[in-house]
């Protein structure tokens, strides 16, 4: 990889991880939870959302080793989810708040390419690369953090819109839903590479997902 592929790499991942755990925050606020608030995580501070390794370390190895998975994660904005008014709602809401902020991101990547155009020529590789980036990076975490599994986003809906019966075994797997995403996604593949079998279902999973995501964003935008 290039300096200047992975230059195109920099702004769209710091943008991305800092609105996305910004906007937890801010619904969390709105729907009574103060707590992000008073820690000054309701920010779009980067230096506030930043995990050094998760946020910067292990995206660039994996974009240096060519990983057909690009895979991060941020400081985790605390949410005191038995402060928020109606607990089992604001959850789902204070959730989903991330996802629709990295499709809001990528919606607004999209409409940009159309003022590509009319910058400078020297620059006007590098903004297309970063907003190409930008584009596939937001919809991929949004993909991604919608998969059902705590403590992604995607489990935090399911534990709230679930009967209590079956959420409460749900919300159970938070302490080790990092650790059982790792196996599916890392671990389980070079499983299938052994054994001659493509166990790949959740990379594909959301691969796919991206891709029909994607060309629905650039027909929206005009860009097809």
């Amino acid at each position: 990889m290039t300096f200047f592929e992975a230059s195109t790499w920099v702004v769209p991942v710091i943008v991305a991880i800092t609105f996305h755990e910004a906007a937890h925050g801010f619904v969390a606020r709105i729907c009574g939870d103060l707590t992000a608030w008073r820690l000054g995580r309701v920010t779009l501070n980067p230096l506030k959302h930043i995990d050094p390794f998760g946020t910067l370390l292990l995206p660039g190895l994996l974009l240096l080793l060519r990983s057909p998975f690009l895979f991060g994660y941020a400081k985790p904005v605390p949410v005191n989810f038995s402060a928020l008014r109606n607990p089992r709602r604001d959850m789902v809401l204070v959730a989903l708040a991330g996802p629709i902020m990295n499709l809001a991101l990528a919606m607004l990547a999209a409409l940009a390419f159309h003022l590509v155009v009319d910058l400078p020529s020297p620059s006007q590789q590098w903004v297309a690369r970063s907003l190409e980036n930008a584009l596939v990076l937001n919809v991929v975490l949004a993909a991604f953090n919608m998969l059902p599994l705590p403590p992604l986003d995607g489990g935090r809906v399911l534990v709230g819109v679930l009967p209590k019966a079956l959420a409460a075994p749900l919300a159970a797997l938070e302490p080790f839903g990092m650790l059982i995403l790792v196996a599916i996604l890392f671990l389980v593949p070079l499983l299938g590479v052994q054994l001659g079998v493509d166990l790949s279902i959740v990379g594909r999973l959301v691969a796919t997902v991206t891709d029909a995501m994607i060309d629905a964003i650039l027909r929206l935008t005009g860009n097809t």
